[in-house]
């Protein structure tokens, strides 16, 4: 028996101190692993498995020991919960689906998985407090819980009303917002069931309810009429309705004659060949180029672009509601312009057979597109004629019509600056967009995508090259002696290997091979060039393009990826966006030997420009979204030929090739076998049949439900092409 006793002692542990090793490490791990979590002695037997009473008396005996060293602590409830404390970080709530969301925070490497029960009503883009409770671990985000709301991004929904006799709740239209707002029936103004609203939170919180409290603020009609949901789409994304009073006034205080004092201190092109083209419903006409053949043989092309900050002074009304819409937004019924339709319309519209003021980028050129002098400065042109896209492409191709040798002499020279701009590894992003035909009522007749032609590309590359040259001029002036000229530039960073990496492996499922390691812009190109009108060219036009950086305005002077430019930036564009005001402002300052200007304010606007032309570009494909899907709704019960567009663990979502509208089939209703997502390999497979359901392969879908108030389409697969 001694022997055995002192063999025990000895280097090798017995099974029983082996066992309590191996229990004292699963209960360090669980605490470690749940910081700030608080648990019983019972469910601690349960959470570690325990069976047997030696077991579960040596985890009494570890609990204690580990209070007594500090390492828990014992709650007044009687619950153990560890010393350690939870670390916290500040995040922004990514609220993806209704059981769970994710923070991400730059405090985090990896964004913090949070279950919904735990988000203490947080909402999407909400800012958080949140305690981290388990780390990342074997390929797993950290966990954790919100403990404060630091700050809301809104407390104003748009939705519809379901009406009852005791309460009404509002179901909001953002996918990303996964609960009703209940209203009481004296908060419900006189909106009837069904109408689309605006609710405000009154109360986030109710113990009596799961549901926030809310009351109506404005009703907007009806659901599935085409006022509502438009006017749906612009609350949702705070959109302006109309322009304050005091805005309209300002507008229309503005002296619409030109002084010949102003006259004496610009340039004078209002005897120069000059014309603008435009789509056929633009009112806002805000560049035009003109054209003189000089006595050597070379060319002065003039891009003349509306004079803007002459009539939007610093500080004034105008100015402040300018900066603050940032952008004009172009739903498919209707354009909210970012200045008034005074000045839009009429004295900034370079309108033929009126004298306008304008800012210009005049170029001495040769026939082959090199710019052999440059000039800027303000200017007064006289447009001779107002074209269409259509009609300057008859004169391309045809070579009839007034001004027809003008406008094939532009043409030849943007073709030649487009070969360059390719050759310097430019990358053509080519999407396919679609237009509606409307009837009166807003009612969409046919989904048709846009065609670009020659015409459309030659008004791009002049436009391109005077935004390229203003940027590029201020760049390497502002080396001199003044030091660095502070400047607005239009960025595009080289994208992420990750991201790319992603897009080459979905592309080679349709067969297309991509270089991510070489020459990025060629290959890239190449890629583009062989899906040209192909079933899959949409689909993967816009994963490239997903795959990208996305281009932001900035005061630092960083290359853009997309164009093969060293610098860029807005030059043409002030009647509709707001940077390019401030370029306006900026090149006159410094052409007029003005000092550096303070970087802080300017980067401040152009942060926040770079925020609202997201928030245009997400209402503008809302409207296309909702425009989609009640085009869909004539269509239920029929086929459609489709491609898998992408894929999730809650369904596949198929891109109809003949509409270009994309729609869900759920895994649910799969029902022929149960489908499991792989998501590394961007497909589902049958965990009986072994049937394999990726990105890009081709298949016929049935329409089976269209929802306008989520602006979303249910598809049946009918067959997979094998």
């Amino acid at each position: 028996m001694s022997k055995k006793r002192k063999k025990q002692k000895g280097g090798k542990p017995s099974n029983n101190s082996a066992q309590v090793k191996r229990l004292k490490d699963q209960l360090r791990s669980v605490f470690a692993h749940h910081l700030g979590e608080r648990f019983s002695y019972r469910q601690l037997i349960k959470q570690l498995g325990l069976r047997d009473k030696k077991s579960k008396e040596a985890l009494k005996d570890l609990l204690f020991s580990m209070e007594s060293k500090g390492k828990i602590e014992k709650a007044p409830d009687g619950r153990f919960i560890s010393s350690v404390e939870a670390p916290e970080i500040t995040g922004r709530v990514d609220h993806v689906n209704s059981r769970f969301a994710y923070i991400i925070s730059e405090e985090s490497e990896e964004d913090v998985w949070v279950k919904s029960e735990d988000l203490k009503f947080a909402i999407d883009h909400d800012i958080v407090k949140v305690q981290v409770t388990r780390p990342a671990m074997d390929g797993f985000r950290p966990e954790g819980r919100v403990t404060e709301i630091v700050s809301r991004a809104k407390d104003e929904f748009v939705g519809r009303i379901e009406v009852s006799e005791k309460f009404s709740f509002v179901v909001p239209d953002n996918r990303n917002i996964h609960f009703d707002v209940m209203v009481y029936p004296e908060k419900i103004k006189k909106a009837k069931h069904n109408d689309k609203v605006i609710v405000k939170i009154t109360k986030w919180h109710d113990a009596k309810n799961r549901s926030p409290l809310g009351e109506v603020k404005d009703v907007l009609g009806p659901a599935g009429e085409n006022e509502a949901e438009i006017h749906s789409i612009m609350a949702e994304f705070g959109l302006p309705f109309q322009f304050p009073q005091n805005v309209e006034e300002a507008a229309a205080k503005i002296p619409t004659e030109i002084t010949d004092e102003e006259i004496k201190g610009r340039r004078d092109f209002r005897s120069i060949t000059t014309f603008t083209i435009d789509p056929e419903d633009a009112k806002d006409f805000d560049d035009a180029l003109s054209v003189e053949k000089l006595d050597n043989g070379d060319y002065e092309i003039g891009v003349h672009i509306a004079d803007v900050s002459h009539y939007v002074r610093p500080k004034s009304i105008l100015e402040k509601e300018a900066l603050q819409r940032a952008t004009s937004v172009y739903l498919v019924d209707r354009t909210i312009p970012m200045l008034p339709e005074k000045l839009s319309n009429g004295l900034c519209s370079l309108r033929p057979n009126e004298d306008k003021l304008t800012f210009s980028a005049s170029f001495i050129m040769d026939t082959e597109g090199k710019v052999k002098k440059k000039w800027f400065g303000r200017t007064i042109i006289h447009s001779d004629r107002r074209f269409t896209y259509e009609e300057a492409q008859e004169r391309i191709e045809t070579g009839e019509g007034d001004f027809a040798e003008e406008i094939k002499l532009l043409n030849g020279i943007a073709h030649k600056l487009k070969d360059k701009r390719f050759k310097n590894g430019a990358v053509n992003f080519e999407t396919t967009e679609v237009k509606f035909k409307l009837d009166e009522k807003g009612k969409p007749l046919a989904v048709v995508p846009k065609v670009r032609k020659d015409a459309h590309k030659m008004i791009e590359e002049f436009m391109l090259l005077a935004n390229r040259e203003v940027a590029t001029h201020i760049y390497k002036w502002g080396r001199g002696e003044n030091g660095k000229y502070t400047f607005v530039y239009r960025t595009h960073d080289n994208p992420d290997p990750e991201k790319l990496d992603g897009f080459a492996k979905f592309a080679a499922k349709f067969g297309h091979k991509m270089n991510v390691t070489g020459n990025i812009s060629n290959s890239l190109n190449k890629l583009l060039d062989e899906v040209e009108g192909k079933p899959e060219q949409n689909v993967l036009e816009q994963l490239a393009i997903r795959s990208m950086a996305k281009a932001k305005y900035t005061t630092e002077a960083k290359p853009h990826f997309g164009l093969a430019f060293d610098h860029y930036t807005h030059f043409t564009s002030p009647i509709r966006r707001y940077p390019d005001v401030m370029v306006h402002r900026l090149l006159w300052h410094y052409l007029n030997d003005g000092k550096p200007v303070e970087v802080e304010p300017e980067e401040k606007k152009c942060v926040h420009a770079s925020e609202r032309e997201k928030n245009a570009a997400d209402a503008e494909r809302a409207s296309i979204k909702y425009k989609q899907v009640e085009f869909m709704q004539s269509m239920l019960g029929e086929d459609f030929e489709g491609i898998v567009s992408g894929v999730t663990e809650w369904g596949i979502f198929v891109e109809i090739v003949e509409t270009k509208c994309e729609g869900m089939v759920r895994l649910a209703d799969l029902d022929d076998d149960y489908y499991e997502f792989d998501e590394k390999n961007y497909r589902i497979i049958g965990k009986r049949n072994k049937r394999i359901i990726t990105l890009g392969d081709k298949l016929t879908v049935k329409v089976v439900k269209t929802d306008i108030d989520r602006r979303t389409i249910d598809l049946d697969l009918v067959k997979l092409e094998e």
